[in-house]
């Protein structure tokens, strides 16, 4: 990812790219020639946009020695030397793709992404343009892209691929600084810039042609990719890594490829990082997260979110009109921490249990509507609604002019009573809905409680009136 396990951008060495990367997080830089939202939603893929949980995978040689992916050595909690040195420790030796997908599709998922080369520059696929891959140096010496693209695609998964764009082990990549920085801001970022030197543009180019070598070997030998997540825009501007031509570029190897919005403005959809947004971003989203504190396996980190929290996270971004990209880190051998493993059963098993809140639905009630996550049906004739804690008494839904037909608790067909009060049909005011659910069955993650309405769903946006005839 474009952080450290912690989410901190440096320690010990300063990056002179650390204010663009904060403009670029943060969503304060605004690049004038990006491409334009309704452009972007006429291009997006209709796989994407019904998809409401994708796998995030970092897998790589930083799953040896216990440090964070790339930034360990870049911040210096680690010397470059020794973290290349977990290369001979890389064996992939009980690597095995399609027991990958088995517990994905067991999970939920419909797409998953896996790094194919994070910031440290160690391909995961048997690359013709570097000598620095698992295949040439590691132990594993096997392509580990081309057996996960074919078990992914064999079981009806959508497949994506995380591509670093910052390569910090390529000396070509360090010699022009970020637009806008002085050599004296950058004299200590001696991975992502000449660090006082010169620069040298010509061979800048030759490493904007050499990404573009390893991305059409990745759209090329691997069957259809349907996803590239790119990471590491923050160190350049769009002009400097000439994002129109690449996104251009994208396209003749595969018009339909889906690309992530870390691009400088010229992605297709909004990645929002570790905190859930309050508002959904416009247009498309993906939340990506991690079970624990890091992206890659690091067995010291055992701050691991429960799988309650991780459902509820879950609700939450499909309720704002999103999905969630949740990440694992596999062990250098290829296998998962049973931790990991037991949160993706656990979120397929709630996911199943109430696949028609999920699946079909679309972005759920305002907050003002129903303090929780919902979502509604395509048909927009029903409100599933999230309850997160069994509640005391009654559920409550204000504004909803549509009169309610049915309310059931969705696991157990369970049926629950209602009442309206201060309703005015008269004059327009639907009152309040009063869900009675104090004795409902709760599910253990999350219940969801079906709210089959008579017509499609209309709302009251209003303020209150005062009432000047009573009948």
């Amino acid at each position: 990812m474009g952080r450290n396990n912690k989410g901190v951008i440096g320690s010990d060495k300063k990056s002179c790219a650390r204010s663009l990367f904060f403009f670029t997080f943060t969503g304060t830089k605004k690049n004038p020639g990006a491409q334009k939202k309704e452009d972007l939603e006429d291009m997006m893929q209709d796989w994407f946009r019904n998809a409401k949980l994708g796998i995030f995978i970092h897998y790589g040689i930083y799953a040896v020695g216990d440090v964070s992916e790339s930034w360990s050595f870049h911040n210096g909690n680690i010397s470059y030397e020794d973290y290349m040195k977990q290369c001979e420790g890389f064996t992939a030796s009980k690597f095995d793709a399609k027991k990958w997908a088995e517990l994905f599709q067991k999970a939920g998922a419909q797409y998953v992404v896996m790094t194919a080369k994070h910031h440290d520059g160690v391909a995961l696929f048997d690359t013709g343009y570097s000598d620095l891959s698992v295949v040439k140096k590691t132990p594993a010496a096997r392509d580990l892209v081309k057996e996960y693209t074919a078990a992914m695609r064999e079981a009806g998964l959508k497949v994506g691929l995380y591509y670093s764009l910052i390569d910090w082990s390529d000396p070509r990549y360090r010699t022009v600084y970020p637009e806008g920085m002085k050599k004296e801001d950058c004299l200590n970022d001696i991975y992502g810039s000449p660090a006082g030197k010169e620069e040298e543009p010509q061979k800048w180019q030759e490493f904007l042609e050499f990404n573009n070598h390893q991305l059409k070997e990745l759209m090329s030998n691997y069957g259809t990719v349907d996803l590239l997540w790119f990471d590491g825009d923050w160190e350049r501007s769009a002009a400097q890594w000439k994002m129109p031509e690449f996104r251009e570029y994208l396209h003749t190897l595969n018009p339909n490829v889906v690309l992530n919005s870390r691009m400088q403005g010229y992605g297709d959809y909004e990645t929002p990082e570790q905190g859930i947004p309050l508002y959904g971003p416009k247009g498309e989203w993906e939340f990506c997260t991690t079970i624990n504190d890091s992206w890659g396996y690091r067995p010291s980190d055992n701050d691991y979110k429960s799988s309650g929290q991780i459902v509820r996270m879950f609700c939450d971004c499909i309720t704002l009109g999103g999905r969630m990209l949740l990440d694992i880190g596999p062990k250098e051998d290829g296998t998962l921490d049973e931790r990991q493993e037991q949160v993706l059963l656990d979120l397929g098993g709630w996911i199943h249990d109430h696949e028609e809140a999920v699946f079909g639905t679309e972005k759920g009630l305002d907050y003002n509507h129903f303090l929780g996550g919902s979502t509604i049906s395509a048909d927009q004739k029903t409100m599933y609604l999230f309850v997160y804690d069994k509640p005391q008494e009654t559920l409550c839904v204000k504004g909803i002019k549509t009169p309610v037909k049915r309310v059931t608790v969705l696991h157990t067909g369970e049926e629950l009573r209602f009442s309206y009060t201060g309703s005015l049909p008269w004059s327009g005011i639907p009152g309040t809905l009063w869900i009675w659910a104090g004795e409902m069955s709760v599910h253990p993650f999350a219940t969801v409680v079906k709210v089959e309405l008579e017509d499609e769903i209309t709302y009251n946006l209003g303020h209150g009136e005062v009432v000047t005839f009573n009948e």
